[in-house]
């Protein structure tokens, strides 16, 4: 069943959520207007590390719903914090893309590619992962470097289908090196659990996640205490759902199902 209440905080998914590529999925822009209208707080969350804060605030705009730099959480967030309070000043080699890179580097975090000079291997999406980047994590990782993974998605939808995502590189890394992820910094996380609530500034029972995945979306906003709704159609569908022991607060079979009818 939808919703039949307004909550305070609402948290969108973003990549099969609100939007496949470029284009905002039917009915959010709406949705979220209506939403913004009635006052309610409104967050993007995500697990894709291959933009910024700034470039997911800058896409959601340029889609049509203005958004602002500090509505956005995503692992690289998540990630420096994690880091800060357990390896300040640690040296990292990064596998994952040109804006997971600059947010740690940001973070006053030396990036580095010399496995002997490595204190933490940190895994992420990279569509330009290659043998080499394998050898190093390899070779860091057995010399005792740490390793910690920004999220643990097996793969990213997009137009057409999906890309491998963070799981795949994380399971090559595990493979090869007999070793597992310390820690998986983003979603379904208490990291990132601890992280939205910090952004909301709201009581957990007040917030409803919208997400399209069961192991992430949904599985965090129930360990967090809030309502969980999973939209249909993305990474999910109705036998999948189904077949799942993890249960949703709400099912939405189209975003506006979001707003309480009558």
């Amino acid at each position: 069943m939808p919703p039949a209440r307004l909550y305070q905080g609402y948290v969108f998914d973003l990549d099969g959520t609100v939007y496949i590529g470029g284009t905002l999925l039917p009915g959010v822009r709406q949705t979220i207007t209506r939403l913004r209208e009635l006052g309610r707080r409104i967050v993007f969350l995500s697990n894709n590390t291959t933009s910024s804060r700034a470039g997911y605030a800058e896409k959601l705009t340029r889609l049509g719903l203005h958004t602002r730099v500090e509505d956005i959480v995503t692992p690289s967030l998540v990630m420096a914090e994690f880091l800060k309070q357990r390896l300040p000043g640690a040296r990292l080699f990064v596998i994952g893309e040109t804006p997971l890179l600059s947010d740690l580097s940001a973070a006053g975090f030396e990036l580095v590619d010399d496995a002997g000079k490595t204190d933490a291997v940190i895994a992420s999406f990279d569509r330009g992962f290659v043998y080499r980047k394998l050898q190093i994590a390899f070779d860091a990782i057995r010399g005792g470097a740490r390793f910690f993974a920004t999220h643990a998605d097996p793969f990213c939808p997009v137009p057409g289908g999906g890309q491998p995502d963070a799981g795949a590189i994380i399971a090559a890394i595990e493979a090869c090196t007999d070793t597992r992820c310390e820690a998986v910094i983003g979603k379904p996380s208490r990291h990132t659990i601890d992280a939205l609530l910090g952004v909301l500034k709201l009581p957990a029972g007040e917030c409803v996640i919208t997400g399209d995945r069961l192991e992430t979306d949904i599985r965090m906003a129930l360990d967090a205490g809030m309502a969980a709704a999973l939209a249909l159609g993305g990474a999910t569908t109705a036998d999948m759902l189904a077949r799942s022991g993890i249960k949703p607060t709400y099912v939405l079979r189209q975003m506006g199902d979001l707003l309480p009818q009558g």
